[in-house]
């Protein structure tokens, strides 16, 4: 996925959607720009397509990608839609990659994957987009271990703090999906009710 450049589009939604943009140096130039004070009245519409760029920025995912599990979670019954979405883009195997540290980005997580080097319940799985669950057993191909790409992994996996569905055996350097994801708006940097209300026009 062809993104374009990122501090541009991450000071247009006033928000540090991408990894590289999550830094106290940001931070600060966003300040000394004078990018909150400086932003306009929105619309509701406005406010909800932004809400939604955001969301789709964060894990780097095409319109079409975003909005077929948009669409997905609205049609399933029973279970709040928006728990459905943020569970759907979570355990997209790539994010799972990135939330054990394995990755430095959810794109270098992506790429990860399609090359082979994660493998799924003892099986090679070069999908992306494979959705985990409960019980899946996650680890680096044995045969990819010892490549430059994993040389400091110990290291860096010990800098991440994992979300409370995953567990990691340091040790052994396996994960293991110990339950779902749970949205909390206040802990996210995007609102998926307003999404949700921008697909739901």
């Amino acid at each position: 996925m062809k993104i374009g450049p990122k501090y541009k589009i991450a000071r247009r939604l006033g928000a540090p959607v991408f990894e590289k943009t999550q830094t106290q140096k940001y931070a600060i130039r966003l300040e000394r720009k004078g990018i909150k004070r400086s932003m306009k009245p929105k619309s509701e519409f406005a406010i909800q397509l932004n809400e939604k760029q955001k969301a789709r920025f964060v894990y780097a995912l095409s319109e079409r990608q975003f909005s077929n599990y948009i669409k997905e979670a609205l049609l399933k019954k029973g279970s709040s839609v928006t728990q459905t979405i943020y569970q759907f883009l979570e355990k997209r195997l790539d994010n799972t990659v990135y939330r054990l540290g394995l990755a430095k980005t959810r794109l270098a997580a992506r790429q990860m994957v399609t090359h082979g080097h994660i493998m799924v319940n003892g099986k090679r799985s070069s999908i992306s987009s494979r959705r985990v669950k409960e019980g899946d057993l996650i680890e680096i191909r044995k045969e990819s271990s010892t490549k430059p790409l994993f040389v400091d992994i110990n290291d860096r996996v010990k800098e991440v703090t994992l979300p409370g569905w995953l567990q990691l055996d340091h040790a052994k350097m396996q994960a293991t999906v110990t339950g779902a994801p749970h949205y909390t708006p206040t802990e996210q940097m995007f609102d998926l009710k307003a999404v949700v209300e921008f697909y739901s026009r």
